[in-house]
């Protein structure tokens, strides 16, 4: 098939992968499922995908549409050609403000439409819990609906108009027809004429129209996507009494891609939602009391109604970021009912709230009613999302799996259905878990179950067959919003009956004869508990690492952590660092999910002695900038800087480290060198001749400039400055941890923290320790770095306690002692000791001004505007906050924090000469254009020293660290 495929290859204008590394990357989406595909392509064009769809029937093979793949039933995966239009497909074409109406192509961020839909005033309703990186395209073929629906419906109702290829390559746009226009179709001799010719031979009986009316689920459960939705297109005009027009796209919304190939989609649009909101957050101490309250809150015009449970709350009770969102709760309630509504108006959104809150209280079904408004409301929908997060962030083989957490029923059965389920789990010996849209009679429920064993996988299928004749005695809806997919497919004959199931296996006949569309999927479908993504009763591999991954319980389990849901996929518009490199190129194999996944296929299936050593694990890390983003951003908490790091040292192991490695990665040894010359070697590094034979021998950009060494090492000036100007023996004694970074390149900031803590009545020690070691780590070093850190947690172990702490200037650098020294120093003892009370030294001042050690009077009453870059490591492992705090000193400063993410430097990376592009991309997202708007004289400010660096290549303004602007600032 390899010829072939470079034959088809050839006949595309994108890119078409049939190696190894990218068909592994896309074998799973957010399910539990895994199948390597043949190839998988990016179309640019229309003619692109007619190609493939030529080549899919040549070779009787198969097209897999993708967006963001993150479908949790297995819609994204299978044997023949992954075709990912997320790249090239993102086109907003056309908005009718008049009609309200626009056309988007697939591959349009449903979050970044409504952005681009604001200043008109509209919006797309139906939203996901991954709209900042869920696509229109997987929206229609999921037909998904989210938190709003109860008020906008689900995507399939906003549907005008689907531009699609059809099997046989012909281009059709499916859209509202009267009768007279439908009559029309059914006389073209074309495939279009088949499928309107078979659709009305299959519907167009009553006996057949009242059997579909009497299996599918109950039409008053607006989530459902159990099949085809024949049960939506009888009520058209053409087959009943009705006034509806007859529309195709009604069926091909929650089709998964199955029957045709969209390539423009046009929605009709909402004004947008009032902008008052008030959120009710009704306390029950019961679930079942809970569940007796959303027939009576829904008589309310809501916007939402959520529910979340006990387990979900208690997730976060140990969460230190979430005790602020928790704020609002009383007492421990076993369920909260979140029901929001809103207004033109306050005051009419607050008369809403005081009579939801009436008929709640006159139900005595809930013992509180906290009122929420504005950030309150955020708090706590983030407090739900991320008591989510966590739960699914399950340590072990032992994980939830989404299986029957797609169930709808209508809410005057939801009680009934949730205490059956409830004790058909108990059975199980499960403990159900409640959480998501109470107010669509939805609930996501997930059992707990090993999939690495077999049992685990008997009780996989078990469970689902269960709950599957427990929602059809309810007549409900067993998909509803997540798909069908390869989990519930097999049960669409059980939930609509075998003769209406016979409707839709001719329907797919006819549409897509050659079964080239997604096979396995809603008809004769893949098995569910076949094809997962591991082998049960697998011997499990053993694998030894410098790092130490016991928290994941070793390097393998802290890559299956990754769940795919693709948080990672997010664009610069909607906040965060992760993940900056799929940032700047779009593509999957740049996610921080494609290196887990890619980690995760090689070390599970790799033959070789050394499962690290594969060109295809070095390529898919490569671009990584071990921003650390992941560990914190990603829901899993999927630490992939810990995975690259191993990874370059376990290949390096077998395939040596080059001169450019060695030369930045003992950079302090150089640097040691070259600050004994510092003009020899400051004229070496500036010259344009010199400089240039410099870069190209080493593989460094020509672009860039070289980082200047200091005059004089700040050891060298401590010790020249002597303990008498050092010590003052005042406030409290800290520890100055002076990283390789500040000591030989950024002396001044050294110098400025200093006199800074010496004004401010500190002693400040440092101490004779070694460098850090983060460059080491960067390149994958690991044993020099871990004789560093071993020999810095042997210095500091006795010193280092509350009264005295460490602190240090470069994040990088002080930040190891917090991470990286946990999983390297063999004194674990010490090394946790140390980590507790080591801060960069914005925490330190900002506790320091908390304690009211540090007053403002101390500083200028000069007004000046601040905008400040926090570094990466600062952002995954501590917050901005700090170094926020203490530039809003000085009384007349006035600081914002750019919303940047990652600068793009990342230490060597912005240097070497291939990634340079990549690394000016980064920079270009947000943090280039927010420095160039900023006026002359606003004080740029960043506490990185890759970050300085790179703000000074990109735009040509030198920041400062935050140190510096407060020394400046203080009084003299």
């Amino acid at each position: 098939m390899q010829n072939q495929l470079k034959t088809l290859q050839s006949k595309l204008s994108c890119e078409l992968f049939f190696d190894d590394l990218v068909k592994s990357i896309y074998a799973t989406d957010a399910s539990v499922y895994r199948m390597l595909p043949l190839a998988v392509a990016y179309p640019k064009t229309t003619n692109d995908i007619k190609e493939l769809i030529e080549f899919a029937k040549a070779h009787k093979t198969s097209l897999i549409p993708r967006t963001a793949g993150t479908s949790l039933a297995g819609q994204c995966v299978g044997k023949g050609v992954v075709v990912d239009v997320s790249k090239y497909f993102t086109k907003i074409i056309a908005i009718d403000e008049k009609a309200k109406t626009v056309t988007v192509q697939p591959g349009v961020v449903r979050d970044a439409l409504n952005n681009y839909l604001k200043p008109y005033g509209l919006f797309f309703g139906p939203n996901t819990s991954t709209s900042n990186r869920c696509m229109i395209g997987g929206m229609v073929g999921n037909n998904s609906s989210g938190t709003t629906s109860i008020k906008y419906g689900v995507t399939r109702d906003k549907i005008v108009a689907l531009q699609t290829i059809l099997s046989d390559g012909s281009e059709v746009v499916f859209e509202a027809l009267t009768a007279s226009e439908f009559e029309e179709k059914l006389n073209l001799s074309t495939l279009e004429g088949k499928i309107y010719n078979t659709i009305y031979k299959e519907l167009n009986d009553k006996s057949v129209q009242n059997a579909i009316r009497e299996k599918f689920p109950k039409p008053e459960i607006h989530r459902r996507n159990t099949g085809y939705a024949i049960d939506e297109l009888i009520k058209a005009d053409v087959f009943t009494a009705s006034s509806e027009k007859f529309n195709m796209c009604k069926l091909l919304s929650g089709s998964e891609g199955t029957l045709a190939f969209t390539t423009q989609i046009t929605l009709q649009l909402d004004d947008l939602p009032p902008e008052h909101r008030v959120m009710v957050a009704a306390h029950f101490d019961s679930i079942e009391k809970c569940l007796q309250a959303v027939v009576p809150a829904m008589q309310h015009n809501l916007f939402t109604c959520e529910m979340m449970d006990k387990t979900i709350l208690d997730c976060t009770k140990r969460n230190k970021t979430q005790q602020e969102n928790r704020q609002f709760l009383v007492e421990d309630p076993e369920a909260i009912l979140m029901c929001e509504v809103r207004s033109k108006t306050l005051q009419d959104a607050k008369a809403q709230s005081q009579l939801l809150i009436e008929t709640l209280e006159n139900s005595g079904l809930s013992y509180a009613n906290p009122i929420l408004a504005g950030n309150d409301i955020d708090k706590a929908n983030n407090l739900r999302s991320a008591g989510l997060g966590l739960l699914g962030n399950i340590i072990g083989d032992e994980k939830s799996a989404a299986c029957i957490e797609d169930t709808a029923v209508s809410l005057t059965d939801l009680e009934n259905y949730i205490s059956e389920f409830t004790a058909l789990m108990k059975g199980y010996n499960q403990k159900a878990i409640y959480y998501a849209h109470a107010g669509a009679g939805e609930l996501h429920l997930r059992p707990i179950l090993n999939l690495k064993k077999k049992e685990g996988v008997a009780l996989f299928r078990k469970i689902t067959t269960d709950v599957a004749h427990l929602v059809k005695k309810y007549n409900g809806s067993f998909s509803g919003e997540h798909g069908d997919g390869i989990v519930r497919a097999e049960f669409i004959p059980l939930m609509i009956g075998e003769n209406n199931y016979g409707i839709l296996k001719r329907i797919k006949q006819v549409f897509d004869p050659n079964t080239i569309f997604n096979p396995g999927k809603i008809v004769d479908a893949f098995p569910m508990d076949a094809s997962l993504r591991y082998e049960a009763d697998r011997e499990e591999p053993q694998i030894t690492t410098m790092l130490d991954f016991s928290k994941s319980q070793g390097i393998l389990r802290e890559a299956e952590k990754c769940n795919g849901s693709g948080d990672c996929r997010k664009l610069p518009e909607f906040g965060g660092t992760m993940c900056p490199s799929y940032r700047a190129t779009r593509n999957e194999k740049d996610t921080t999910r494609a290196r887990a996944n890619a980690l995760r296929e090689f070390l599970t299936n790799s033959e070789k002695s050394n499962k690290f050593n594969h060109k295809a694990l070095k390529e898919v890390f490569d671009l990584c900038l071990s921003c650390k983003a992941c560990s914190s951003e990603c829901p899993s908490s999927v630490d992939v800087a810990s995975l690259k790091a191993e990874f370059l040292y376990q290949y390096q192991k077998a395939n040596g480290v080059s001169i450019r490695t060695k030369l930045f990665a003992y950079n302090n040894t150089f640097n040691n060198v070259g600050s004994k010359f510092p003009k020899l070697t400051n004229f070496v590094f500036s010259n344009r001749i010199t400089a240039s034979i410099l870069k190209t021998s080493f593989g460094i950009a020509k672009e860039r400039s070289l980082p200047k060494i200091s005059n004089k090492s700040l050891n060298n000036i401590i010790k020249s400055i002597g303990s008498e100007d050092v010590k003052n023996l005042k406030i409290k004694t800290v520890y100055l941890f002076n990283d390789e970074f500040t000591n030989h390149l950024d002396t001044s900031i050294g110098v400025d923290a200093l006199k800074l803590l010496k004004a401010l009545n500190y002693d400040v020690v440092v101490l004779n320790h070694s460098e850090s070691g983060r460059a080491f780590l960067s390149k994958g070093l690991l044993e020099q770095a871990k004789t560093l850190a071993n020999k810095n947690v042997d210095v500091f172990k006795t010193k280092i306690s509350e009264s005295t702490p460490l602190i240090g200037i470069e994040p990088s650098a002080i930040l190891t002692f917090k991470d990286e020294y946990l999983k390297l120093a063999d004194d674990k003892a010490s090394a946790g000791q140390i980590a507790a009370y080591t801060f960069l030294i914005e925490e330190f001042l900002q506790n320091e001004i908390e304690l009211g050690h540090i007053k403002p009077e101390q500083f200028t009453l000069e007004a000046k505007e601040v905008k400040f870059h926090g570094h990466c490591h600062q952002k995954a492992m501590r917050n901005q906050l700090s170094s926020f705090s203490i530039l809003n000193l000085p009384k007349n400063y006035k600081v914002t924090i750019i919303p940047s993410g990652c600068c793009g430097m990342a230490g060597s990376f912005g240097y070497e000469k291939e990634h340079y592009n990549v690394s000016m991309q980064v920079g270009e997202q947000t943090l280039f254009p927010a420095v160039r708007k900023a006026k002359k004289e606003t004080i740029i400010a960043a506490n990185g020293t890759s970050c300085r660096h790179q703000i000074k290549d990109g735009t040509g303004r030198v920041a400062k660290h935050p140190v510096t602007i407060l020394r400046e600032a203080l009084v003299q």
